[in-house]
């Protein structure tokens, strides 16, 4: 990940010198069938919770996914797990923490007796969904990222390496998870074979060969990228992140939208009117306007040679899907003779779908393309978010949040 002086060619003309390396407590209303059909920009495998679909019917979950299933609930909740993938990690035990605050309860860190009477509500979310995988979703020019910033300058855009990866993204997860979820190639299920095929609803066979045609021919000179598990008309198990509706009619930047729909985050966000950093516990916590906790994050928050800039900080701007100006001089672990590279935005850039520039000079809050290093790495100096995350708290800050690093 990189830090650099100036973040050029945005429009919004931010001033932008990097480093790299929810919701209330009860959700929003969901829209109507109508609304959904009409009116939501999310993908063809958005989140259903209106009653199980005939696939789901056919293709039962092979398991109990209890610890799933309550990062499930949390990240739809705002109170951010990390990466889905069923194991209670330290970002879900931050997530843990976070409700339990939001909710004064105890705070353990763990699924308590206590915590699990508070998430009983939701108990019929499932962890997981069957989905099948588009195939506009699946089109798309996936490259191998070089190291060099140099090489990484000739491309034109950072972008996924693999449907896999793409995918891992869309559900908040991991790549080794999908396939944990999917053994085999096919969403794991207690139903009999004949039964694990898809419904009339669903013609797309179960587990196509993945095809040259999938995917776009890379730029002149690029690597492919590694061949992917799953292919376009495959039906994959996956967690069943929701809180994704999209207004199709709010006026937001046509980019941005594709960005927050291709990540499974939605449009309708709480306003912060505080957010607060802590290097402690590497986690940020978003209050509104009384002063009620309502949402939190993990993070990545910079390092002995880079610590986090104590103090409190304004919010100078947004930039969405930013590229990225790589500046060796600012870096203590890169030669200074290397030279200066303009590189191009995408979710693999150095600082992810997100820059949230701060009053702090070359510093600020930003996504990332290793989530699964969120809270365990180093960074230079800022704070890093998986790029879900980091889309969501864009969609919730404005210049007049108030913005707290402690230790």
């Amino acid at each position: 990940m990189r830090k650099s002086a100036l973040l050029l060619g945005l429009s919004t003309a931010l001033a932008l010198a990097a480093c790299s390396g929810g919701s209330d407590e009860t959700p929003a209303p969901e829209p109507t069938a109508t609304e959904q059909a009409d009116n939501n920009y999310a993908d063809a495998m958005r989140s259903n919770d209106r009653g199980d679909t005939a696939q789901e019917q056919a293709i039962p979950d092979s398991e109990e996914r209890p610890t799933m299933q309550a990062q499930v609930v949390l990240d739809r909740l705002g109170f951010s797990p990390g990466v889905i993938d069923g194991e209670m990690g330290m970002s879900t035990k931050n997530a843990l923490l976070a409700f339990q605050e939001a909710n004064d309860l105890e705070e353990t860190g763990t699924l308590d007796d206590a915590t699990k009477e508070a998430l009983v509500r939701w108990q019929d979310i499932a962890a997981t969904r069957v989905v099948t995988i588009p195939e506009d979703f699946a089109v798309g020019r996936f490259e191998t990222i070089p190291d060099d910033p140099a090489d990484q300058a000739k491309m034109s855009r950072l972008g996924y390496e693999s449907l896999d990866e793409k995918l891992a993204e869309r559900f908040h997860t991991t790549v080794d998870a999908l396939k944990m979820l999917n053994p085999g190639g096919k969403p794991a299920t207690t139903a009999p074979a004949d039964r694990a095929s898809p419904s009339p609803v669903d013609t797309a066979s179960a587990t196509p060969t993945p095809s040259p045609t999938a995917t776009e021919t890379p730029e002149g000179g690029a690597t492919p990228g590694p061949k992917s598990t799953f292919a376009a008309g495959q039906q994959i198990r996956v967690p069943n992140i929701g809180a994704d509706f999209i207004d199709a009619s709010s006026d937001m930047d046509v980019d941005w939208r594709d960005t927050l729909r291709m990540l499974g985050v939605g449009s309708d966000q709480p306003d912060a009117a505080k957010i607060v950093a802590d290097r402690s516990d590497d986690t940020l916590k978003v209050y509104d306007a009384s002063d009620k906790l309502i949402a939190a994050f993990t993070i990545t928050s910079g390092s002995s040679h880079d610590p986090l800039p104590i103090g409190e900080w304004k919010i100078l701007g947004v930039a969405h899907n930013p590229p990225f100006a790589y500046d060796p001089s600012l870096f203590w672990d890169v030669a200074d003779s290397e030279e200066k590279q303009q590189l191009p935005p995408g979710p693999n850039g150095p600082v992810g779908v997100v820059w949230i520039d701060l009053s702090k000079e070359h510093y600020g809050i930003h996504g990332t393309p290793e989530p699964q290093t969120i809270g365990r790495a180093e960074s230079h100096g800022c704070v890093r978010l998986t790029n879900w995350d980091a889309a969501r708290l864009a969609e919730m800050v404005s210049q007049s949040t108030q913005v707290i690093f402690q230790e």
